[in-house]
C-alpha cells in the first residue's frame, strides 16, 4: 500500500512534547516546498507543495515519486545495510541472517542467473507442454496456484464475512495480465494501442523461451483472446467494493453444479486444501461464465495461456534478457519508467516481499522502539476520543446508530509498529546460489500457509503489511487499525517538531484509518468483523446521500488528459479523507485546549493543514495517471489535499477564504 541510516526514536510523552513546543516549537514546515505566490484558498496544493513539485521531477526510475517514496527509500536504505550485513558469510551467524542474507546475495548473483538461463524453469515449461487433455489442464491449474502463478481464478482462505471468527475457502475471479478488464474491452485508439503491445510483448517473451517466431505469435494472439473472454465475465471493480455482491455461501456440490465440467475434486486435492463442506464464491456469474465457454477453447490456448503466466511470473527470477523485455512493456511502456531501479534495491524489495517477516524483525531492532509504540498509541487513543465526539454530535445520525457505531469503535484493535506475532519461515529452505528456487519455495510456503487456514479460527493478529512500508490500513472484519513502522517517521510524525505538524500528518493518518471503519464498506461490517447491516434504514439513506457528495465531486476531477477520477472507486479512500482529517483537527484542538501561538507565522490549524497536505507532494507520469484512474482507490495526491479542504469549513476560518474562491466548495461534502 522505502544513506544507510539508523533511524532511532527518542520520544516523550504526549503531554510532555505538547508543552516543550508550546514554549519553544520546532516547527517541522517544509517551507522551501511551498509555494507562497499562490492563494492557498484558490490551490492549497500548489500552496503547500508547488516548490517540491518543480524541484523534484520524476527520477528516471520511478513512474511515481513523492513524499512516501522519499520515506521508503529512507527504510529500503536500512534494509539494505541489514542485508548486506546479513549476506557476508561468518561464524556465529543466526538463522534469520542466513535466510535473508543468501536470499539478497542469489539475488544479486546475477552471473550466475544468466549462467543457468532458463534451465531453472524449463520443467515447469514442459509440464504444460506435455498436457494432453481436461484432467491435465486442470491439475496444472492447481500446480500453479501452488507456485503462486495466478491462472483463471483465485483460490484461498478468509475470513467468513458473516463468521469472522472462522476462516473458510474463498474462490474468486482472476486470471487477467493487464490491470483491468477495462483494458480488454474498451475500444477507444489508446486502448487498442496497450493490447497491440501487449500482445508484442507477450510474443518477445514467447521468443526468449525458445518459440519460433511465428510460434511465438500465435500463443500471443491465444492467450490474448483467452484473457479478453475472462474479463468479459469479470465483475468491475465498483462493484467489487460492495461486500454484500461478493458473498455467495455454496456447498462443495453446488460449486460443481455451478461450473459443471470443472474436476473441483482433484484441483482441491491438488493445492493441498483442507477438507471443507462450504465456501464463499465471490463472483458466481464468473465461474459459470468460464465453466460455459472455457471448455471450447483449445488445448494450446491453455497451454500458451499457463506458459505466459508462468513467464511473466519467473522474469525477475530470469536471465537479464527476461527482465528487460518484461520492464520494457510493464514498467516502461504502461507506467512511464525510463530506467529500472538499482538491482540492490531490486532485491531488498523481493527480500521483503518473500521473507517480509524475517526481515522485518531486523529492521525493528534498528529503527523503531518501545517509546515510538507508547507515542503513537497516545495519539490514536486522542484522535479515539475525538471520532466519538464526533460521531455523538453528528446532525443527521439517530441515537440508535450513534450508539452501534461507538460499541464498534471501542471495539478497534489499534496495532502499532509491528505484528503481535511474526510468520514462520522455518521450513523454507534458502539456499545461496538458487535465486529461482528461493522464490518457488517462499511461495510455495505461504501458500501452504494460507490454505491450511480453511476451517481454522480466525487469527486476528495477522498483518497484511511488511513493518518497513510507508503505509497504514484498517481490516474490517479484523475491526483493527494497523500502523506499520515504517511510517512513523517524518514527513508524518517527529516527536521534536510542532505538535499541530504531528497531527496534521500522522494523525490524519490515524483518522483516516479509523474513519475506514465507518466508510462505504466498513460501515457494513459491526463490531465483530461481521457483515451486517447495524444501520436503522433513515441512517443509511441518509449516509448514502453524503456518501453520494464525495463521489460526484470526486468524479469532476481530471486525472490526466480526458480521463476523469471514478468517484465510487475512490470513494472508501475520499471518505476516510474527509472525515480522517476533521477528527485530527478535533482531536489537536482538544490538545490545544485553546492555546494559540505562532510559528513560522502560521496558527496552529494553518500548520495542522500545511502537515497534512506536505505528506502528499508528488509527481507521476501521464501513463501512470491514467492506470490509476481506472485501477487505484485512491485519488492523486492534490485531489486528496484540495478535495478534502475545499470541503472544511475549519480549513477556510483557518486561512479566511471567501465564498466563491476554489477552495470554497458551494455544495461541501461531510460524512463523519
Amino acid at each position: 500500500m522505502k544513506l544507510r541510516i539508523v533511524i532511532a526514536f527518542f520520544l516523550l510523552p504526549l503531554l510532555a512534547m505538547a508543552q516543550g513546543q508550546a514554549s519553544s516549537p520546532a516547527s517541522g514546515i517544509d517551507t522551501a516546498a511551498m509555494n507562497k505566490s499562490v492563494d492557498p484558498c484558490v490551490d492549497f496544493y500548489q500552496y503547500a507543495c508547488g516548490n517540491w513539485i518543480a524541484k523534484n521531477p520524476l527520477p528516471s526510475d520511478r513512474s511515481r515519486w513523492g513524499r512516501f517514496g522519499e520515506l521508503q527509500d529512507h527504510n529500503e536504505n536500512v534494509e539494505l545495510g541489514l542485508l548486506e550485513s546479513a549476506a557476508v558469510v561468518k561464524p556465529g551467524r543466526d538463522a534469520i541472517d542466513q535466510k535473508i542474507g543468501d536470499y539478497f546475495a542469489s539475488c544479486m548473483d546475477t552471473a550466475t542467473i544468466n549462467k543457468k538461463g532458463i534451465a531453472p524453469l524449463k520443467p515447469e515449461l514442459d509440464r504444460i507442454q506435455a498436457m494432453s487433455d481436461e484432467p491435465d489442464v486442470v491439475a496444472e491449474i492447481a500446480h500453479l496456484h501452488h507456485m503462486g502463478v495466478g491462472a483463471l481464478f483465485v483460490f484461498g482462505a478468509s475470513p467468513d464475512a458473516k463468521d469472522s471468527n472462522r476462516t473458510i475457502a474463498t474462490l474468486a475471479q482472476g486470471g487477467l495480465s493487464l490491470p483491468d478488464r477495462e483494458y480488454y474491452l474498451k475500444t477507444d485508439a489508446k486502448s487498442v494501442e496497450i493490447r497491440q503491445r501487449f500482445e508484442q510483448h507477450m510474443k518477445n517473451m514467447f521468443q526468449l523461451a525458445g518459440d519460433p517466431a511465428d510460434t511465438a505469435a500465435s500463443k500471443a494472439r491465444m492467450v490474448l483472446d483467452m484473457e479478453t473472454t475472462l474479463a468479459k465475465v469479470s465483475m468491475d471493480r465498483v462493484s467489487m467494493r460492495d461486500p454484500d455482491k461478493t458473498y455467495h455461501i455454496v456447498t462443495r456440490q453446488q460449486l460443481a453444479a455451478l461450473s459443471a465440467g470443472f474436476d473441483w475434486n482433484s484441483y482441491l486435492k491438488g493445492v493441498g486444501a483442507p477438507a471443507f463442506e462450504t465456501l464463499n464464491i465471490a463472483e458466481p456469474d464468473f465461474l459459470k461464465q468460464i465453466a460455459a465457454t472455457l471448455p471450447s477453447q483449445p488445448l494450446t490456448a491453455f497451454q500458451a495461456y499457463f506458459s505466459y503466466h508462468l513467464l511473466r511470473a519467473a522474469a525477475s527470477e530470469l536471465p537479464e534478457a527476461f527482465e528487460n523485455e518484461n520492464f520494457d512493456f510493464w514498467q516502461r511502456y504502461l507506467s512511464g519508467v525510463k530506467e529500472p531501479r538499482p538491482r540492490a534495491n531490486r532485491c531488498a524489495a523481493v527480500v521483503d516481499r518473500s521473507l517480509g517477516d524475517l526481515l522485518g524483525q531486523k529492521y525493528i531492532e534498528k529503527a523503531f522502539g518501545a517509546d515510538a509504540k507508547a507515542q503513537i498509541t497516545q495519539l490514536v487513543e486522542a484522535l479515539d476520543k475525538a471520532l466519538e465526539s464526533d460521531i455523538q454530535t453528528l446532525p443527521w445520525m439517530t441515537d440508535a446508530t450513534k450508539k452501534a457505531a461507538v460499541v464498534k469503535l471501542h471495539a478497534f484493535t489499534n496495532n502499532v509498529g509491528y505484528p503481535k506475532k511474526w510468520r514462520d519461515y522455518s521450513k523454507v529452505s534458502i539456499v545461496r546460489d538458487d535465486f529461482f528456487g528461493n522464490g518457488l519455495r517462499t511461495s510455495q510456503a505461504m501458500y501452504e500457509q494460507r490454505i491450511v487456514k480453511i476451517g481454522q479460527p480466525t487469527d486476528k493478529t495477522e498483518w497484511y503489511m511488511t513493518t518497513p512500508t510507508v503505509n497504514a490500513f484498517y481490516s474490517p472484519q479484523n475491526n483493527s487499525i494497523n500502523f506499520p513502522a515504517g511510517i512513523l517517521q517524518p514527513p508524518f510524525f517527529d516527536p521534536k517538531r510542532d505538535i499541530a505538524m504531528n497531527y496534521g500528518g500522522i494523525g490524519a493518518v490515524i483518522g483516516h484509518e479509523m474513519t475506514h471503519g465507518f466508510d462505504d464498506q466498513g460501515r457494513k461490517f459491526d463490531a465483530d468483523g461481521n457483515l451486517r447491516d447495524w444501520w436503522t434504514a433513515q441512517d443509511g439513506a441518509e449516509f448514502e446521500k453524503r456518501a453520494a457528495c464525495i463521489a460526484d465531486e470526486h468524479s469532476g476531477f481530471t486525472a490526466v488528459d480526458d480521463v476523469k477520477l471514478n468517484g465510487r472507486l475512490t470513494l472508501g479512500e475520499n471518505t476516510a479523507d474527509n472525515g480522517g482529517v476533521r477528527v485530527a483537527l478535533m482531536a489537536l484542538e482538544d490538545t490545544l485546549k485553546g492555546k494559540q501561538d505562532k510559528v513560522e507565522g502560521f496558527t496552529p490549524e494553518q500548520r495542522f493543514y500545511l502537515g497534512f497536505a506536505q505528506v502528499w507532494c508528488e509527481s507521476m507520469s501521464p501513463q501512470e495517471s491514467r492506470q490509476r484512474a481506472m485501477t487505484d482507490p485512491h485519488s492523486p495526491g492534490r485531489f486528496r489535499v484540495n478535495g478534502t479542504v475545499q470541503n472544511m469549513p475549519e480549513f477556510q476560518k483557518a486561512y479566511s477564504c471567501k465564498a466563491g474562491q476554489p477552495m470554497v466548495s458551494a455544495n461541501a461534502c461531510r460524512v463523519w
